[in-house]
C-alpha cells in the first residue's frame, strides 16, 4: 500500500511540473501571438498598397516599361508570400495555444485523478482515471493536429496552387522580353510545385487523413514507404496478428510512436538498417524498432533527456503496457513497446 502511495505522490509531482511548464508556454504563446497580430496588419496594409499599384500598373500596361512591370509583379509577390508566411505563423501560434490550453485542461484532470483518497489509500477506481486521463490527453493532441492539417489543406495547399496559375498569368503579360521572362517565370512555378508537394508531405507528417479511413496497420505500411523513399535507410516493416481497428487513440498513439521512433533512427543512429515488428494480438499489442547504428545509454530515458522516448514510455505504462529499451554504445538499440489491445 506504502509503494502505492509513493508511485501516485510520484505521478501528482510529475503532473504538476508538466503543468507549470504548461502554464509558462500559454503564457509566452499570447504574448508572441499579440506581436504576430501587430505585424500581420503592417503586412496587411503593405499587400494592399502594393496590390493597387499593381493593378495601376496593368490597366496601363501598354505605357509601362517592362522592368516597371517586372518590379511590380515581384513586389506584389514578395509581399503576398510574406503576408501568407505570417497569416501561417499566427495561425500556428494559435494551434499551439488551443492545444496548449486542451492539454492544460488534461493534465489537471488526471493530476486530481491521480491524488491519493484521504483515507491514505490510492483514489478508488485509479488505474482507469489514468488512462481515461490519458486518452484525454492524446485525443486532445491529435484534434489539433487534425484541424490544422485540414487547414493547412484548405489554405495553403489551395493558395500554391493559385500562385502557379498566377505565374502562367504574368507569363502572358511579360511579353517584352519573351524568353527572359518565360525562363524566370518557368522556374518560379518549378518552385510553386515543389512547395506544394512539400505542403503535401507536411500534411501526411501532421495528421494521416488515412487513418482514420484505414486504420493503424495500412497507414504505417504507407509512413514506412514514405520515409524509404526520403532517406537511404533500409527498412523492413512485419506485421503479424489479426489485424484489425483499434480504438482511435490507441492506433494515434502507436502510430505516433512509430513515428517518433523511425525519427530518431534517421536523425541520430547512423543507422543503415531497421527492423519493424508489430505483433497485433488478441489482447497484446506489442510493437519493436530494431536498428543497426551507434546506439546511444540508456540513462536518457530513465533522465528524462530524451522526450520522445520518455512520452513513449510514459503513454504506454498509464495505458497498462510496458516499455523496454536494450542498447549501448556501438551496438544499435531495440525498443519494445506494448499497449493492451483493449483499453
Amino acid at each position: 500500500m506504502a509503494m502505492e502511495q509513493e508511485k501516485a505522490l510520484d505521478s501528482g509531482l510529475n503532473v504538476q511540473a508538466e503543468l507549470e511548464e504548461t502554464q509558462r508556454a500559454l503564457r509566452e504563446i499570447k504574448l508572441m501571438i499579440e506581436q504576430s497580430q501587430m505585424e500581420l496588419s503592417k503586412l496587411t496594409q503593405r499587400n494592399a498598397a502594393i496590390t493597387a499599384h499593381l493593378q495601376q500598373i496593368q490597366s496601363q500596361a501598354a505605357k509601362a516599361t517592362p522592368d516597371e512591370i517586372r518590379m511590380a509583379y515581384d513586389s506584389a509577390l514578395d509581399a503576398q508570400q510574406r503576408l501568407f508566411v505570417m497569416r501561417g505563423q499566427l495561425e500556428k501560434l494559435q494551434s499551439d495555444k488551443a492545444h496548449l490550453e486542451k492539454y492544460k485542461v488534461a493534465l489537471e484532470h488526471v493530476g486530481s485523478s491521480s491524488r491519493p483518497a484521504s483515507g491514505g489509500g490510492p483514489a478508488s477506481g485509479g488505474d482507469k482515471a489514468s488512462a481515461s486521463g490519458m486518452e484525454m490527453i492524446v485525443n486532445a493532441q491529435e484534434a489539433e493536429r487534425q484541424r490544422l492539417s485540414r487547414q493547412m489543406h484548405d489554405g495553403p495547399a489551395q493558395a500554391m496552387s493559385n500562385f502557379i496559375l498566377q505565374t502562367e498569368i504574368a507569363m502572358r503579360l511579360l511579353d517584352a522580353d519573351p524568353a527572359q521572362a518565360k525562363e524566370e517565370l518557368s522556374s518560379l512555378k518549378t518552385a510553386a510545385m515543389s512547395t506544394f508537394q512539400k505542403v503535401r508531405n507536411f500534411i501526411f507528417e501532421l495528421r494521416p487523413m488515412m487513418l482514420d479511413d484505414l486504420g493503424l496497420i495500412p497507414t504505417i505500411r504507407k509512413y514506412v514507404d514514405a520515409f524509404k523513399e526520403q532517406t537511404p535507410l533500409e527498412v523492413s516493416l512485419t506485421v503479424t496478428g489479426a489485424e484489425r481497428r483499434l480504438e482511435p487513440y490507441l492506433e494515434v498513439m502507436i502510430f505516433r510512436a512509430v513515428q517518433e521512433l523511425l525519427g530518431n533512427v534517421a536523425r541520430h543512429s547512423q543507422a543503415t538498417m531497421v527492423k519493424i515488428h508489430l505483433d497485433m494480438g488478441n489482447d497484446l499489442i506489442r510493437v519493436s524498432v530494431d536498428d543497426n547504428g551507434k546506439g546511444f545509454d540508456p540513462d536518457v530515458v530513465r533522465g528524462g533527456s530524451s522526450l520522445g522516448l520518455k512520452l513513449i514510455r510514459e503513454r504506454t505504462e498509464m495505458l497498462g503496457g510496458g516499455f523496454e529499451l536494450d542498447t549501448s554504445a556501438g551496438k544499435g538499440a531495440r525498443i519494445v513497446f506494448t499497449v493492451p489491445a483493449h483499453s
